[in-house]
């Protein structure tokens, strides 16, 4: 949700856009930084607190870093 809200906001930037993939959408070709969290962070935002143990995936830039799936 937040990714799809900032990337509205850095499309409305036109010509000064640094980036040239899709932004704010889960697909093949597009930016991503994605963490898929243990829990509902919404409810208990010390979950990010602990990575090791409530992160089951870690992707920076397309590329998987961690995957406990």
């Amino acid at each position: 949700m937040a990714t799809a809200s900032n990337a509205e906001l850095i499309i409305m930037c036109g010509q000064r856009e640094m980036y040239q993939g899709k932004l704010g959408v889960i697909e093949e070709g597009a930016y991503a930084d994605l963490l898929l969290v243990n829990g509902n962070q919404l409810k208990d935002i010390s979950l990010l607190a602990a990575p090791d143990k409530n992160l089951s995936l870690i992707m920076k830039d397309g590329l998987i870093y961690k995957k406990k799936l």
